[in-house]
């Protein structure tokens, strides 16, 4: 059961009758994708004290937090790296996935990875399926279709395209082929009629801009010369040329716009949203958040409060 739905029962039980008793950890659906560092033993809970984040690794059956042993759904692109996607293991990783695990740990809730369609994510959230849609989601466009974490990425949509091709400046790309994938800022950044006529009017030029499922594919066709350009963010443009050896791809100096990432709520999750923003906040002060950050290489796009 996603998280938001057990908030909402025990909200119910506590005006009934004052108090409750926390649930027990549930378990998640893939044991190999789940972190399970929360405590089994069941507590009385005081419904006016407020939550206390965990201080270590394993000391959240110390704290009065009342949501202590839930299930936290993450919905997730599975292939949307270095933010959240599926390794050479068969296993779920990213920065996004990390941080996420370090949250549930720090608050006592069992993580559950589900990988979920891009396009559906909407419906997924709205449907309970999901507790947030975390993985470098732009906040920017949509900011009064979620309720949001504070930004905790400074991301840019950029051009790739092959070092040899030419291409230099956007103004290259007159006639050519940009890929760019399904339902991306990229996309929207390309596409949408709210005050951006220069971005349509440079779409507007191109030959085609065509959608993709994923920036894999995007990538196989700039190699192969069925694309001449992809249209995406800064960050995972970065980790998809390094993953290729670094010198095969450049990114034009010329960006197509600046953004944040957030993570996504429902607009009425509000008591969620603070209880992951709060361990959040803890994580950015005692440096474990940068700790995460550098390992995956994001370190100078990381919003430091």
């Amino acid at each position: 059961m996603a998280l938001k739905k057990i908030l909402a029962v025990m909200a119910a039980a506590v005006m009934s009758f004052g108090m409750f008793t926390a649930c027990g950890s549930e378990q998640g659906e893939n044991d190999s994708d789940t972190t399970t560092t929360t405590s089994t033993t069941t507590k009385a809970a005081d419904s006016t004290a407020e939550p206390t984040i965990a201080s270590d690794l394993g000391s959240a059956e110390d704290t009065p937090d009342t949501t202590n042993g839930m299930t936290f759904v993450l919905g997730f692109d599975a292939s949307f790296p270095p933010y959240g996607y599926m390794d050479e293991n068969g296993e779920y990783t990213g920065f996004d996935i990390d941080l996420a695990k370090e949250v549930c740990a720090r608050r006592g809730w069992t993580l559950e990875l589900r990988p979920i369609d891009w396009d559906a994510k909407d419906f997924e959230l709205s449907s309970g399926s999901i507790d947030c849609i975390w993985n470098g989601f732009t906040i920017n466009g949509r900011e009064e279709d979620y309720l949001w974490s504070d930004p905790y990425v400074d991301n840019s949509q950029v051009i790739v395209v092959a070092k040899d091709s030419g291409i230099e400046t956007l103004a290259d790309l007159e006639g050519k082929l940009v890929e760019v994938q399904a339902d991306s800022s990229a996309l929207a950044v390309l596409t949408s009629e709210e005050d951006n006529e220069e971005m349509l009017a440079l779409a507007a030029t191109f030959k085609e801009l065509k959608t993709v499922p994923e920036y894999n594919t995007a990538f196989i066709d700039l190699e192969s010369g069925a694309a001449d350009a992809i249209a995406m963010d800064i960050g995972v443009a970065k980790y998809q040329i390094e993953s290729r050896g670094g010198d095969a791809f450049v990114i034009l100096e010329e960006q197509l716009a600046a953004e944040q990432y957030g993570i996504g709520f429902a607009l009425e999750n509000t008591e969620l949203r603070d209880l992951v923003q709060e361990t959040l906040d803890e994580m950015m002060a005692d440096g474990k958040f940068m700790e995460i950050a550098t390992a995956w290489g994001l370190q100078d796009s990381v919003i430091v409060k």
